[in-house]
């Protein structure tokens, strides 16, 4: 494998590789997987576990979005947002690729085994599986409800940080999956019907071309209100106290505010701007969540 990548690297430079991974998703999901290693114990997690199950973690995710590169390396010449990705261009050929993918996940998955547990090595592999083989080779161009049903596996670091310092599937960081998975098709559904042009031109099925914009704006609507719904669960539980809840209120009522402005189409740039919104939501949700656990220690 690593005599494929060097014999293009007159080609391709070590970038084009770090493109590959998806960096800033994959910083976006090990923020949520920290984020479940904190909230699994009181005691602290080991820096063994921090360390090197992050790193597992996130070295398995950033070879699932490689395999991404190569199953839509045609989708990305055609997109204005993807044409310049290095195999789009062909700066990476799809044999170099899947061997990066390859060692990725091989490293990755060893550095769980090793550091963490077999639960939290399995269970990183079926997510790696799902996103990169299920939704990206399967879901994503048979179905609109391609983002819904294949959103599961995005939704996996936080059960992933859990599980890598308990070794145990309990409720708790099952609600932080059904978190993010409420959470993401209005997050890409906004995207969506901002780049509904460039799906229609590569034949992807996303929901604003089969069913139109309206039909997408309300599904927007109606699951960014079950997500303030979910997003409450952690207090219900007591699994988090009064800072989580007035946060998760707060940035809860915010999202639900551009989802309408973007249902009533009442300002410019609504959908890329509820899109936007939606990355710093996920983001400043599980930092509350964080907060919240740490006040609760101290109390």
């Amino acid at each position: 494998m690593a005599t494929l990548l060097r014999e293009h690297h007159a080609h391709a430079s070590w970038r084009d590789y770090l493109e590959l991974t998806k960096p800033k998703v994959v910083v976006l999901m090990l923020i949520t997987s920290l984020v479940g290693m904190f909230l699994a114990t009181r005691a602290g997690v080991p820096w063994t576990v921090l360390v090197f199950g992050n790193l597992g973690i996130g070295l398995c995710a950033g070879g699932a979005a490689a395999v991404n590169h190569v199953v839509d390396r045609r989708i990305d010449s055609i997109m204005a947002r993807t044409h310049k990705r290095p195999l789009a261009e062909g700066r990476v050929t799809p044999l170099a690729a899947l061997s990066f993918a390859l060692l990725l996940a091989v490293a990755g998955l060893s550095l769980l085994l090793v550091f963490t547990n077999e639960l939290a090595a399995w269970l990183t592999l079926a997510s790696l599986l799902g996103y990169a083989v299920i939704y990206t080779g399967f879901l994503k161009r048979a179905t609109p409800q391609n983002i819904v049903i294949g959103g599961l596996a995005g939704a996996a670091p936080p059960l992933l940080g859990w599980v890598a310092v308990t070794g145990e599937l309990t409720a708790e960081p099952l609600l932080l999956v059904l978190i993010i998975f409420a959470w993401t098709p209005p997050h890409f559904w906004a995207l969506a019907i901002h780049r509904k042009a460039e799906y229609a031109k590569a034949n992807i099925p996303m929901l604003p071309v089969t069913h139109g914009e309206h039909y997408t704006k309300v599904h927007i609507l109606l699951y960014t209100g079950a997500l303030f719904a979910v997003s409450l669960l952690p207090y219900a539980i007591h699994m988090s106290g009064l800072l989580y809840l007035v946060c998760a209120i707060g940035l809860g009522g915010r999202f639900l505010h551009w989802a309408w402005v973007l249902y009533r189409d009442s300002k410019p740039h609504a959908a890329i701007n509820t899109f936007k919104y939606s990355i710093w939501y996920l983001f400043l949700l599980f930092i509350a969540l964080l907060l919240d656990h740490y006040l609760l220690l101290n109390l």
